[in-house]
This record gives structure tokens, C-alpha cells and sequence, in this order.
């Protein structure tokens, strides 16, 4: 899931409907369009023990190709073509996940996630995305957040725990550390541009350009492999 701003749900509110969706059959092939549908199941499904996603390996294995990057590309291009209004895949080279995101406006994302839930995950992300701490331990989150909520070790805890439900972040057992956590290609992408412009603004209490918020958060670089820019 990402999270999409007013001016997107206002210029798209009157025409909304599924009909992109028939143009895949003309961007894709059959082999392609199946490849499609099993990460859009693979990001959603628990059944693969919250391994949410599907490897690069993966996905050229249901391509029928292998280590062919202008073809990968192109493939996730193509589909991002065709669905861009309702789903956006990407590929997370350095967590190597596929996964498909599916937008949806902000004033159904504010109902998705609790209070708790949020801060926990913008603490991380600002973390591990700009700091680059490589995961981020249960402690810490109680240091940031325990003192300020009622009966916080739990609520932290649940909001973990919801977090990990929906494939944002899960555990960092390689770190050798008891309660470390690292988002996931999901839980990076679940904030969209237009958020954390807002959002760094108003913890700078002035305006701030695209370009400066994207170099903060150091997205510039994914999103030209991706092929958004």
C-alpha cells in the first residue's frame, strides 16, 4: 500500500475505474501477465511465512529468462505503464523484493495504520533510509516513543506487530540482537513523495523544494532504477 495525495484523488475522483487494467493484455504476454498476478499474490499473501514478495531470481524464473536487466526493467516498466493508477510493482535491489504496492487514497491510508503504528514506522524509516542504521532495535523505539504513550511497551509492541502483518518491516535475526527490526521493500515505499514533502516542511517549519526532500531521504537513486524519473 501507498499513500496518494489530495490533488491525485481530486484530478481522478470522476474517472476511477478498472478499465486501464484491459490494456495489459496488449503490453504483456500471457507469460508476462501470469508473472504479474503472482507477485501481485506474493505481496499480499501469508502463506510464504511473511516473505512478502518474490525474489529477482524469482520473478525471471517465471519469465523464463535470467540476469537480462534491460528486459527485467522493461517488464516492470511496462506493467507500471498498464496499472499505475491502481498498482505500482518495484523492485528493491538491495533487499532483492518484487513487490506490488497498491495505491490508495490518504483518507482511507489515515483508517489503515494506527497512531502508533505510523510513528514507529516513520522512526524507522528515517533510520534506516537516511541515517542508514542497518535495523533498528525494540529498545530504541521505547526510548523514542515508551515514555509518551500510556501503557507503551504493549502498544509499541502491538504496533510491531501490525507492522509485520502487512509486511512493512520484520525481523533482523542476522544482527544477533534480540527485538532488531529492518523494513521491508513494502515498508519503505508505503509513504508517498507528496507525504514526505509535507512532512519534512513542517518538522523545518519552511517550504522546501522537491529535490531537497528527495536528497534528503535519499530516494533519487531508486527511483531513476525504477524508471519513475
Amino acid at each position: 500500500m501507498t499513500t496518494e495525495n489530495s490533488t491525485f484523488e481530486k484530478e481522478n475522483s470522476e474517472d476511477y475505474s478498472l478499465n486501464s487494467l484491459q490494456s495489459l493484455r496488449s503490453i504483456l504476454t500471457t507469460r508476462e501477465e501470469q508473472t504479474f498476478m503472482s507477485i501481485l499474490f506474493s505481496s499480499s499473501a501469508t502463506i510464504r511465512a511473511n516473505n512478502f514478495g518474490l525474489s529477482r531470481k524469482e520473478v525471471e524464473k517465471l519469465l523464463g529468462v535470467s540476469k537480462e536487466d534491460a528486459y527485467f526493467h522493461s517488464f516492470l516498466s511496462r506493467v507500471n505503464q498498464a496499472v499505475g493508477r491502481y498498482y505500482r510493482l518495484i523492485y528493491d535491489e538491495e533487499r532483492d523484493q518484487v513487490v506490488a504496492m497498491l495505491r490508495v487514497p490518504a483518507r482511507s491510508a489515515r483508517h489503515t495504520l494506527s497512531e502508533e503504528a505510523l510513528a514507529v514506522l516513520l522512526f524507522m524509516f528515517y533510520q534506516q533510509e537516511v541515517l542508514k542504521h542497518e535495523f533498528t532495535l525494540l529498545t530504541q523505539l521505547l526510548e523514542a516513543f515508551g515514555h509518551e504513550i500510556k501503557k507503551g511497551s504493549r502498544r509499541i509492541q502491538l504496533a510491531i506487530d501490525t507492522l509485520r502483518k502487512i509486511g512493512a518491516l520484520e525481523i533482523q535475526t542476522e544482527s544477533g540482537k534480540e527485538d532488531a527490526y529492518c523494513l521491508t521493500a513494502i515498508g519503505v515505499h508505503m509513504f508517498s513523495d507528496s507525504f514526505l514533502h509535507r512532512m519534512v516542511e513542517f518538522s523545518h517549519s519552511n517550504q522546501l523544494s522537491k529535490e531537497d526532500v528527495m536528497k534528503f531521504f535519499n530516494r533519487y537513486n531508486l527511483y531513476e532504477k525504477e524508471g519513475f524519473l
